[in-house]
């Protein structure tokens, strides 16, 4: 999203919305009013009427200039049908956010809870948390929204893969796996659209941003202008599998297209990416909003039409349903007077806007007799919802190296603790960006402080750390202490929403401060990194004298308690890393313009991710230590599967021997559908919640000779116990691979099936030969 190009009209409408309500009395119904006796016998008030009957009759009612008027994100009111303006722009990411003008705090509603940024709670590995933090957010949006403060379609999450390691919004994605996106967005729509009877919405998410975007301002290419080249192969297999999982498994309300151009043409204006794919192919049961602006976008800034009604139509006829921005209320009609488009085009977009609308209960008059209609102030900031941050914050913090069992330190040994560093005290960095106003913070300092005894010494005044004056009072402290924590990396002045960065390593002094300090410490010393994207710390990795390295990411409101609770060991961490480590050489290699996956010998081009990458790393995708030890051994795994296909294919250039294609298999067959069980053993002193990865791997040959991440189980498992834990691996769905023409493929021969660190081969065989 944009929001740094909000629209001032947006912001207008809303102060009229809120002022209409009054927030002792909760919300005045949107429409149909069952008090206003001009309105309420119209048939798109009768709630036993079917949606779609109720959404003609309503178009039918509206004139030209009215649709035009609600196509927009701050749609206008309709009082002849006793309808209330709209503002559809409000934000969700990982709480509820006032980033959006739909959205705002105070009075009854000051705060929210504030849950870890996305890349955080991805690397907790966990599909459960994740909807259960959605459920939590959509209540306390809900909340808001009956009191009058906030909208109930929200335009998160954000699933774009993570593929830069500079990018500044990496930090709001699930990492750079496609499986872990496709679950994580899957997961998380559910929690927060709700698992109401049939149609109906709790609140509408909207999987932002489509597709291939991922480059924000960079070496003097901006997102407006960038023209993202993507293969058909590096689109299906990886680029694109979330929104896929969106909309299929999760069944989003909503899809966001970005500002950028995929092969030369604009996502808002690309109807084989929008009509024909996201409504065709995935059927959308929801609408499509641009990016804000984005229409104008490809119209002022790239050109891509002659007129701007030409880009009005462009993008209606493409599929676009909601313009974030006012490029459309400007521009549709004078498009439809020029015979561009047909009010028939604009109406079929305003329906999309209208069902959602309908789902979610807008159209039912009385909101408090609704479903969620009891939800008030009493069910934001909870204790049990502060309690959910905190565990997804402990959930999330990832291991990345603890020499000699350094960690966890003993509150009996280690009684004065040194706290250094930019973020010892950090509040609002610990929600990244996307986020609201917080139920209240636990900073890394006061976290340490509920163990130990502390002395604290900033070092650097800011992350930009531009300067050594303070470095002596911390090797002071650092002299003095039982023990030392230096927390330290970034915040939104160095990876942000048009602010992608420059390099990998720690901004500024702050490496020659962790070093000073660790060079004259007395006890243990632990490195702590707050970040979205990843650092190259390898001075520390190599530094004898830094005990312990620890990643919190963004850890949400309660992050500093989460971070202390791992330091002292009443938390046994168990997160893994969502993306790769680099090292800071590996961008010399790698234009942030280039968007192949797979690298290229003949250009020295490495690749990208742990799928396609084979360089050296800091630390690798899936990294995560853990104070106990697991063992992996398999119980139970099938050897071979059967498959029966067809083998005919005129567009192959495979052999029947070497590959089949998906669409060519029988992928109902229960018998594709394999089952694998592994029992998990801890080893160590603590009980533990261990994350078992699992990944695929191909027949060497013409495959590329990589690991897939697959799945991903957690288990917990007492210490000197074990568990068994069953994993499910579907040949169609878990075993295919994408050929350089977008066409997804079951190569037959030995695949290599990685469950932890057990290896396991499974010969996947054609049955029979179907002919066409």
């Amino acid at each position: 999203m944009g929001y740094e190009r909000q629209v001032v009209g947006s912001v207008v409408a809303l102060l009229v919305w809120v002022s209409a309500v009054s927030l002792s009395e909760g919300r005045v119904p949107f429409a149909c009013d069952p008090r206003n006796v001009e309105t309420r016998g119209f048939k798109f008030c009768r709630t036993n009427v079917p949606i779609h009957v109720r959404v003609q009759d309503l178009i039918g009612r509206l004139t030209l200039p009215e649709k035009i008027r609600l196509v927009v994100n701050n749609a206008i009111a309709v009082p002849r049908l006793g309808i209330q303006g709209y503002e559809w722009w409000s934000e969700a990411l990982h709480g509820v956010s006032n980033v959006g003008p739909g959205t705002r705090f105070g009075g009854s509603f000051p705060g929210a809870t504030m849950f870890p940024q996305v890349i955080s709670t991805a690397a907790s590995f966990n599909q459960s948390l994740w909807r259960e933090i959605g459920r939590v957010v959509s209540d306390e949006a809900r909340a808001m929204y009956n009191g009058g403060q906030a909208g109930l379609t929200y335009w998160s999450p954000n699933v774009n893969i993570f593929r830069d390691p500079r990018w500044g919004r990496g930090q709001e994605t699930p990492g750079e796996d496609p499986t872990l996106a496709a679950k994580y967005a899957a997961s998380y729509v559910r929690g927060l659209q709700g698992d109401g009877a049939g149609n109906r919405l709790k609140v509408a998410a909207c999987c932002k941003h489509y597709t291939a975007y991922d480059l924000d301002n960079w070496n003097g290419v901006d997102r407006f202008h960038f023209n993202a080249k993507v293969s058909k192969q590096d689109l299906e297999d990886t680029y694109d599998v979330p929104f896929k999982a969106c909309v299929l498994e999760g069944q989003v309300a909503s899809v966001m297209c970005s500002y950028n151009q995929v092969n030369g043409k604009p996502t808002c204006a690309d109807p084989d990416l929008l009509r024909n794919t996201i409504r065709g192919q995935w059927r959308l049961n929801g609408y499509i909003v641009s990016d804000c602006d984005s229409v104008g976008v490809f119209y002022d800034t790239q050109h891509y039409t002659r007129t701007p009604e030409e880009a009005a139509a462009e993008a209606i006829k493409a599929g676009l349903d909601l313009d974030c921005g006012p490029f459309l209320a400007i521009y549709t009609d004078a498009a439809i007077r020029k015979g561009l488009i047909s009010e028939n085009d604009l109406s079929l977009a305003l329906a999309n806007l209208i069902t959602v609308q309908m789902r979610l209960g807008m159209f039912d008059g009385e909101p408090s007799a609704q479903p969620y209609g009891n939800l008030g102030p009493r069910d934001v900031c909870t204790a049990a919802h502060q309690q959910l941050a905190l565990e997804a914050a402990r959930e999330s913090i990832v291991l990345l190296q603890n020499k000699g069992h350094s960690l966890p330190l003993s509150p009996t040994r280690h009684r004065l603790v040194g706290v250094i560093g930019p973020n010892s005290e950090a509040t609002v960095t610990m929600i990244g960006n996307y986020a609201g106003v917080a139920c209240g913070y636990t900073t890394p300092l006061q976290g340490i402080a509920r163990y130990v005894k502390t002395a604290h010494q900033v070092g650097c005044r800011n992350v930009a750390c531009g300067g050594n004056q303070l470095f002596g009072a911390a090797e002071t402290i650092a002299r003095e202490a039982d023990a030392t924590v230096l927390v330290m990396g970034l915040d939104q002045s160095v990876e942000a929403e048009t602010r992608d960065r420059l390099g990998l390593l720690l901004p500024g002094f702050q490496q020659e401060l962790v070093a000073r300090v660790a060079r004259v410490a007395k006890g243990p010393v632990i490195l702590v990194i707050i970040s979205g994207g990843p650092v190259d710390v390898s001075f520390a990795v190599n530094d004898p004298k830094i005990s312990a390295i620890l990643w919190a990411g963004y850890p949400g409101q309660a992050g500093g308690t989460a971070i202390a609770d791992v330091i002292f060991g009443t938390t046994n961490p168990g997160g893994r890393l969502p993306m790769t480590w680099y090292p800071e050489s590996y961008l010399r290699k790698v234009p942030m313009t280039i968007m192949d996956m797979r690298p290229n010998p003949a250009t020295g081009y490495p690749g990208r991710t742990y799928r396609f990458y084979k360089g050296p790393v800091v630390f690798p995708f899936g990294h995560g230590l853990s104070y106990s030890r697991f063992t992996h051994t398999l119980a139970q795994g099938p050897k071979q599967v059967s498959l029966q296909a067809l083998f005919t294919d005129a567009n192959s250039t495979l052999s029947s021997k070497e590959a089949v294609r998906v669409s060519h298999a029988d992928c109902d067959d229960q018998a594709l559908e394999m089952e694998f069980h592994v029992d998990v053993q801890n080893q160590g002193p603590m009980d533990g919640t261990h994350t078992l990865l699992v990944f695929a791997n191909p027949p060497p040959g013409k495959w590329a000779a990589t690991k897939q991440l697959v799945g991903f189980h957690k288990a917990h498992v007492p210490a000197g116990s074990k568990q068994r834990v069953k994993v499910g691996v579907n040949v169609c769905k878990h075993l295919s691979v994408v050929d350089q023409f977008g066409i997804r493929r079951i190569p037959t021969g030995e695949h290599d099936i990685h469950i932890g660190d057990v290896k396991h081969s499974i010969s996947v065989q054609t049955m029979q030969q179907i002919k066409h």
